[in-house]
């Protein structure tokens, strides 16, 4: 049983200090202190006590530190390894009684909660019989603070206006998938055309084709077993693509490639550990995918070395449907590669010239990873831009937007709905007849649930959310990028990503249906979504001037190197690369009216343009 919090209470929150995971604390302080509650975090001196807390000098620390600030409910967030958690939770819970500190031993604490992983959350909930609140994060904002025990009529109604269209949604999703007609869902037929399924065949020839045969998009997943054995898994996987290339449900499959794939292409492997996905080390493994995969169209992972080259070996081999580009990401600064920063960048940026030759689209798989490592809403559009400029200024003609919704999982739909709009605001702008750009929305990847069933919940409500990003177009989005429902707790095998497509085109379908009944609200027009969209939309503009005017040729590897060294785009939460890009990893972000912003150390929104110009020692006029 919860107790109900009074309006004098203070909340503390703390996390061990190697941990550096803090955006949910700092996202569930800022909506306490939006109900009116006080909330102290817990310093280095704390975050450090508490990973060695048996010492008794640091719960004679964690003791004062309570009882100085009279707390009177405590959080702690652990989201490392399970057993890890229910240790070092258990010492802390052990401790904290042994010393009287709960209130029903005359002590401050009412309450103690805990935030993991969800098997973290499974272990301390039987071990405390329920008594201790767990959160695995797949809360909302109103699930959270009513699990915390605060009184409705201490929720400011933002959040109440802010929940509303997710709780639309929701209840939307639930009753779809409570009646279950989504398992009759059959595949979408394909419009067939001289090249469909061939080694000819293109993206652009497909959306063209399938926008001629209805309203819905193309679909497309990421696929991939995983096998310790390297023979069984191509043959696994073979098999796989086999068996959804028949059911028909998809039209586009991403390769799961192992990393010794992207990173090792063509050399002698012996004893080095795959790190999971598809083991591809041959122009023949490529091939025989191909031709699995018929008439899907097939794309994969770019390569972490040897980047140009590897991408003509796509194209030589599976005629990849379009080419992904991370730009700042899967090198060094995230061990996903060899390169640095810099080089990665100079890779990227001879592979684009390719791409333009070859015709084939570009996909700027950019934006969310700056998210990953707490990067705030600007930042997702700004990267996203800056690549898709540099892409047609060496002559790429197509792009392919991928908009990764839930990222982080505490945005509000309303600021997901901005955010989108925003950048295919900004990219519609560089369009002309030469330069096209296709649209693919996607799940968050880490926005579903362990429990199946609320995730196919989930499914359902985000796919609802895409189609309201450009509500007026029924030929939009023209790609779906499905995340299977299943993905928290276990492997997307072709079972579970057919049902997963069927959640996504029964969804996309009855939910448009819901809207001209007028059961559901019209987003297009949405006074909150319009301001934020325009707000997003004017800062990153007014940013990309400042860029332009005080960056030397910022759509070059040097310039794109400095753009991120300078701290214009934050990454609070990078692991490598801390010290060359300290500039970068100083600002703080936190959630705010259900978005990523940067934020002082009163957590107060700084503004964007200002901060930018300061970075640069520009003085900019534009008023916002």
């Amino acid at each position: 049983m919860i107790l109900r919090v009074e309006n004098n209470e203070i909340f503390g929150l703390i996390r061990p200090y190697n941990d550096v995971h803090s955006l949910g604390i700092s996202s569930v302080g800022k909506i306490l202190e939006d109900c009116g509650y006080k909330v102290i975090y817990g310093d280095i001196m704390i975050s450090e006590a508490i990973v060695s807390i048996s010492r008794s000098e640091n719960i004679s620390l964690l003791i004062k530190w309570i009882r100085d600030n009279k707390i009177s409910r405590m959080g702690f967030s652990y989201r490392l390894d399970p057993k890890d958690a229910q240790k070092n939770f258990g010492k802390l819970y052990y401790l904290l009684k042994e010393y009287n500190l709960f209130s029903s031993q005359g002590g401050l604490l009412k309450q103690i909660y805990f935030a993991g992983l969800p098997e973290s959350c499974d272990i301390i909930t039987k071990e405390y019989h329920g008594s201790v609140p767990v959160f695995i994060g797949d809360e909302t904002q109103l699930e959270t603070l009513r699990k915390l025990g605060i009184p409705e009529n201490k929720i400011p109604n933002t959040i109440f206006r802010g929940s509303k269209y997710d709780d639309d949604r929701s209840g939307f999703a639930r009753k779809l998938i409570a009646d279950e007609e989504y398992k009759y869902q059959k595949p979408l037929p394909k419009k067939q055309y001289q090249n469909f399924g061939t080694f000819k065949d293109t993206l652009t020839e497909r959306i063209y084709n399938n926008r001629l045969s209805g309203d819905m998009p193309l679909i497309r997943v990421h696929v991939g077993p995983y096998n310790q054995n390297y023979a069984e898994a191509k043959k696994e996987f073979k098999s796989w693509l086999k068996t959804l290339a028949e059911t028909g449900f998809l039209d586009i499959v991403s390769v799961g490639s192992s990393q010794l794939s992207q990173s090792n292409f063509g050399e002698e492997w012996r004893d080095k550990p795959n790190g999971g996905g598809v083991p591809i080390n041959s122009e023949q493994d490529l091939y025989e995918i191909w031709e699995a995969a018929r008439p899907m169209l097939v794309r994969t992972y770019a390569g972490t070395k040897n980047i140009p080259q590897l991408a003509e070996i796509y194209e030589k081999n599976i005629n990849i449907a379009w080419h992904a580009l991370s730009f700042w990401w899967f090198n060094q600064i995230d061990g996903r590669g060899p390169y640095s920063v810099k080089e990665n960048l100079e890779q990227h940026y001879e592979t684009l010239k390719i791409i333009a030759k070859t015709g084939k689209p570009f996909e700027p798989n950019i934006p969310h990873h700056f998210s990953f490592r707490g990067g705030d809403d600007y930042t997702y559009v700004l990267s996203a831009y800056l690549a898709i400029k540099t892409a047609k200024k060496l002559g790429v003609s197509n792009i392919v937007i991928q908009t990764m919704l839930n990222t982080p999982k505490s945005t509000w739909g309303v600021q997901d709905l901005a955010k989108a709009r925003a950048l295919l605001m900004l990219a519609d702008e560089l369009k002309d007849t030469n330069f096209n750009i296709f649209f693919q929305p996607r799940a968050g990847l880490d926005y579903f649930s362990p429990d199946l069933e609320k995730a196919k919940i989930q499914l359902a409500a985000v796919t609802a959310m895409m189609d309201d990003i450009i509500p007026d177009n029924t030929k939009s989005p023209d790609i779906i990028h499905v995340v299977s429902y299943c993905e928290a707790v276990k492997l997307a095998t072709p079972e579970y990503i057919n049902e997963s497509i069927q959640i996504t085109l029964k969804a996309l379908e009855e939910y448009r249906k819901q809207k001209k009944l007028g059961n559901l609200d019209d987003m297009k027009n949405n006074f909150d979504v319009i301001a934020r969209t325009k707000d997003i939309y004017q800062n990153v503009k007014a940013i990309v001037e400042i860029i332009e005017k005080n960056i030397s040729d910022p759509y070059s590897p040097e310039g794109l190197y400095q753009i991120f060294k300078k701290g214009i785009m934050p990454v609070p939460y990078l692991w490598e690369g801390r010290d060359e890009f300290s500039e970068a990893v100083k600002w703080k972000t936190g959630i705010v009216d259900g978005g990523v912003k940067i934020v002082d150390e009163n957590e107060k929104p700084l503004n964007p343009v200002l901060r930018v110009s300061d970075i640069l020692n520009h003085k900019h006029q534009f008023l916002l």
